[in-house]
């Protein structure tokens, strides 16, 4: 980071180095001495937790600003669905059967960093968690491209490294699923689905349930694969219980290939945020 600060007073990174290097007394081991923001100890106590979400959405954001980044193309996706020519190491044959999702995701993202590049890669950078699967064949779209993609990790008991395509200045970690997920849809210019399993599907439906409450503008919200989510979801049933609106089914769009998505993103006409619901008399 570039420091173009104009105050009279130390910088804290100045401070912080002359600190480490006082005459070791008593005093000054002491934990109470060292500067409160360079004491891990302290900042991760219970009671600095609001300090520790303030600083997780904080540093994203400016990273980001810096690279001048200013819209996003999301995709979320199963971590355990493999790409074709691994597909003999499937849990199960309906995962095989879907590994034709990570060449569209691949696909998806290589087409959709190609327009990033027209802006040099301020607009459409595809962003994803950064993990294997769906998100892996994303960052590697990206890379075929030879565009940036962003990755937003996050710390699990199993997770590995971040997959190896994700551009490595914007690859970041994450503590609280819920900052990650603000930063998932701060910058969204679309939102893509994938086959997946609980994550996926959490994405989906706090994403949706933004759209559909107008606490986010309405954006291309697009599911692959129709037979997937078919099948595990029974949108109409929803619609003819009447918990939600019939008009809340056009809120997204099916497709199967690359190219329909990128079709549906590119004639998409901006609109703004709900600002009722829809057969909501309560």
């Amino acid at each position: 980071m570039s420091d173009d600060r104009k105050s009279p007073f130390p910088d804290a990174q100045s401070d912080r180095s002359r600190a480490e290097h006082i005459p070791q007394t008593p005093q000054t081991r002491s934990p109470s001495y060292k500067l409160a923001f360079a004491d891990n100890e302290f900042m991760l106590r219970d009671e600095l937790r609001p300090v520790r979400l303030q600083l997780e959405l904080l540093k994203p954001q400016l990273l980001l600003d810096e690279k001048g980044i200013e819209s996003t193309i999301v995709m979320f996706g199963g971590a355990r669905i493999p790409s074709p020519e691994n597909k003999h190491q499937a849990r199960t044959q309906t995962l095989a059967d879907l590994s034709h999702f990570y060449d569209e995701a691949r696909e998806f993202a290589r087409l959709m960093t190609q327009k990033s590049l027209e802006s040099s890669c301020r607009h459409n950078v595809v962003v994803t968690g950064g993990g294997p699967g769906v998100m892996e064949a994303g960052n590697l779209g990206a890379v075929d491209a030879g565009g940036h993609s962003i990755g937003l990790g996050i710390v699990l008991p199993h997770e590995q490294a971040p997959n190896s395509y994700v551009t490595p200045d914007l690859s970041f970690n994450f503590h609280y699923f819920a900052v990650r997920k603000m930063h998932f849809l701060m910058r969204a210019r679309a939102i893509t689905v994938f086959p997946g399993g609980f994550g996926t599907l959490d994405e989906l439906f706090e994403s949706l349930t933004l759209i559909q409450t107008g606490r986010m503008e309405r954006v291309p919200f697009i599911l692959f694969g129709r037979a997937f989510w078919e099948k595990i979801i029974n949108w109409e049933a929803l619609a003819d219980a009447g918990t939600i609106s019939d008009q809340d089914l056009d809120l997204f769009r099916f497709v199967e290939t690359a190219q329909e998505a990128v079709e549906i993103i590119e004639n998409w006409e901006p609109a703004p945020a709900r600002e009722t619901l829809p057969d909501r008399d309560i």
